[in-house]
């Protein structure tokens, strides 16, 4: 009868030791620790054990409010604190993205197997995807402002990665009332090169590969800061002109944009750089010509792909002394099997690549043996 007590009490004291542990996790609050994003300013990154707080902080310009989601690993303890978020179940299986720049997250990651629809296939270049959609195996989502629910329904992803250009976007709010986990995405907010390529981590956090995400992002730092070293050793300053006349105004890049930070950066003197803002300028033609006549090199015409289309569009560009010298680099030329720009989906995670091909056209000489990888010479 002793023993049978001494066991009673024993077990008696491993459950209330175990509720009391379990009560203690529960309510524990999350440990300190740092945001694992260094260069993005609107993505935070706080990771615990056995799970990440994501903060998405600036999801459109001039945006009033952020977004945190709470990635949640197996079988992982949620502070009591964090259960007002987003708690997403990591890894996702299965995904619907909505811009072409979530791309090569998702397949330099290993993860593209994932995808399973996306708004407007036709705009995908990657080979790789491609494939997959000509295979049936990605299917066609509608438009970003405006999904069709139906398919969406039907896919039940786990995860929806969507981008609002004002924060009004009916359809994403249509799905998050019917369920679906909806996380929207910044990337395209970032001007800082190296910002718009951390957004890998955000999706290293959604399919629990942080390690992978942050090896490759560091690679592409180092390679971006290596070749913006170089170009800091080159002995000439060229000036460079951007942009083209879109009806009866000629649009180039304001000075704290994305276009022109890469230009700073590769060690050139960009005749708008000291304007103020990170969209685009609204100039005319006479305006540019006064200014730009004799810049050494243009950077971007954009839609055009030969110095025929050009003048045949407006016989003035031919006043340009980089158009005479036919010094004009376009990344319009290089598209995917159904027209889309490979620019436009696959620079933001890859401004490494882009610095190294404005070094190699500003500055052929630190360069001798690279080829172009986004831009082409015009002819």
């Amino acid at each position: 009868m002793k023993k049978l007590n001494i066991i009673l009490s024993i077990i008696v004291l491993l459950v209330a030791t175990g509720c009391k542990k379990e009560a203690k996790q529960k309510s524990t609050p999350p440990e300190t620790t740092v945001n694992a994003v260094t260069h993005a300013s609107g993505l935070q990154i706080y990771r615990y054990n056995g799970y990440s707080v994501v903060k998405v902080t600036n999801p459109w310009p001039n945006a009033e409010k952020g977004f945190t989601y709470v990635m949640q690993q197996k079988n992982a303890i949620i502070p009591d604190s964090l259960s007002q978020y987003i708690t997403i179940p990591v890894p996702i299986k299965t995904v619907v993205a909505t811009s072409t720049t979530h791309i090569p997250s998702l397949e330099m990651l290993g993860v593209e197997n994932s995808l399973v629809g996306f708004p407007g296939t036709n705009y995908i270049s990657s080979e790789k995807t491609r494939a997959r959609i000509d295979a049936g195996k990605v299917r066609e989502a509608g438009a970003n402002e405006s999904l069709n629910t139906e398919v969406m329904i039907d896919l039940s992803p786990d995860a929806v990665v969507g981008f609002s250009i004002s924060g009004d976007n009916k359809t994403m709010t249509t799905l998050e009332q019917s369920g679906t986990k909806v996380l929207y995405n910044g990337d395209w907010t970032e001007q800082s090169p190296l910002g718009k390529a951390e957004w890998i981590k955000f999706f290293g956090e959604l399919y629990d590969l942080q390690e992978k995400a942050d090896s490759i992002f560091n690679q592409i730092e180092t390679d971006y800061n290596e070749a913006k070293t170089l170009a800091q050793n080159a002995k000439d300053n060229p000036t460079v002109l951007s942009g083209a006349m879109y009806q009866d105004h000629w649009y180039l890049p304001q000075g704290g944009s994305w276009g022109a930070l890469f230009i700073k950066d590769a060690h050139a003197n960009y005749l708008w750089a000291d304007s103020d803002g990170t969209g685009s300028h609204t100039l005319s033609f006479e305006t540019v010509l006064d200014k730009a006549q004799n810049a050494d090199f243009w950077i971007g015409p954009a839609q055009f792909t030969s110095l025929q289309e050009m003048v045949d569009s407006n016989p003035h560009y031919a006043q340009f002394k980089a158009f005479q010298n036919k010094e004009v680099y376009s990344f319009a030329s290089k598209t995917g099997a159904t027209g889309g720009i490979i620019y436009y989906e696959l620079a933001p995670n890859r401004p490494d690549l882009v610095l190294k091909d404005l070094v190699k056209i500003l500055h052929p000489e630190l360069l001798p043996n690279y080829e172009l990888h986004f831009f082409e010479k015009l002819k």
